[in-house]
């Protein structure tokens, strides 16, 4: 047989490809190389730089500074006066002594002065207060004397029924002359104020008490001591016996409470001035 003769097994290794050999494996399957482990100083190190500042941690910065700057200047200052006391003469050291002694006494005669003037203001308040106090009760009471101010007491009420029309004004004058002789404060006729400068006259059957008409019954109502204003009005040859005997009929009754509520209006003096002007 001929080498040009084919055989089956000659045919098929000519169709197949040649070996190609293996490559070897990639340097991205190599092992990673194991990074140096680093030291406490040096991590230390790294987390402080670079420095990572905040705007909190800056004003923080800012007012540590400073403070550590004014104590800075403290210090030195009382260095400096240390420095200046230790160094002086004893003749400098007794005048300074005698300055600040002095200095002291006016410290405590100017504290003493605004003390005593704190006490003359609180005393002179007091003191206005209670002129202001007196004055309103002052006031009150000639009010109640003028009757321009209602009044209310214990008293007796007296009055008088005059069916026959008998009872006269110098009767009535005389009730109230006996009234305030026993210490009467306030009287009310009817709803007429009884004052110092009052007058009665008759009108009528009637009287007027002045200037204004009233009728009987004729009411009177009186603030003062009851034990003295009752007996002083039945005396015998009083009041209420000489007006029983023009048959009127008399009334006299003790209360813990009399309302004297009928006023007058003040009136200006045309003349009279107060002598302290």
């Amino acid at each position: 047989m001929s080498d040009k003769e084919e055989t089956p097994e000659n045919r098929l290794r000519k169709e197949l490809p040649e070996e190609v050999p293996a490559e070897a494996p990639e340097a991205a399957d190599a092992p990673e190389e194991k990074q140096p482990e680093l030291t406490g100083r040096q991590r230390l190190g790294k987390g402080l730089w670079p420095p990572r500042v905040t705007r909190a941690q800056l004003i923080v910065a800012v007012l540590l500074f400073g403070l550590g700057f004014g104590l800075a200047v403290q210090v030195a200052s009382n260095s400096d006066s240390d420095s200046a006391l230790r160094g002086a003469r004893q003749e400098d050291l007794v005048r300074i002594l005698d300055e600040l002694d002095d200095r002291t006494q006016r410290l405590e005669d100017e504290k003493q002065g605004l003390e005593k003037q704190r006490d003359e203001l609180e005393n002179s308040s007091d003191q206005a207060e209670e002129a202001r106090k007196q004055t309103v009760e002052k006031e009150k009471q000639l009010g109640i004397l003028a009757g321009t101010v209602a009044a209310q007491g214990p008293g007796i009420t007296m009055t008088i029924d005059d069916t026959k029309g008998t009872v006269e004004a110098d009767m009535l004058l005389d009730a109230i002359q006996e009234l305030r002789a026993a210490g009467a404060e306030a009287i009310q006729v009817n709803d007429v104020r009884v004052v110092a400068g009052t007058y009665l006259t008759d009108s009528g059957k009637s009287v007027s008490v002045d200037g204004n008409k009233i009728n009987a019954p004729y009411r009177f109502k009186v603030i003062g001591k009851p034990a003295d204003l009752e007996p002083a009005l039945n005396i015998p040859g009083g009041v209420v016996q000489t007006l029983e005997k023009e048959q009127a009929t008399v009334t006299v009754e003790r209360a813990s409470k009399i309302v004297v509520d009928a006023l007058r209006a003040a009136k200006q003096p045309d003349y009279a001035r107060s002598s302290s002007q």
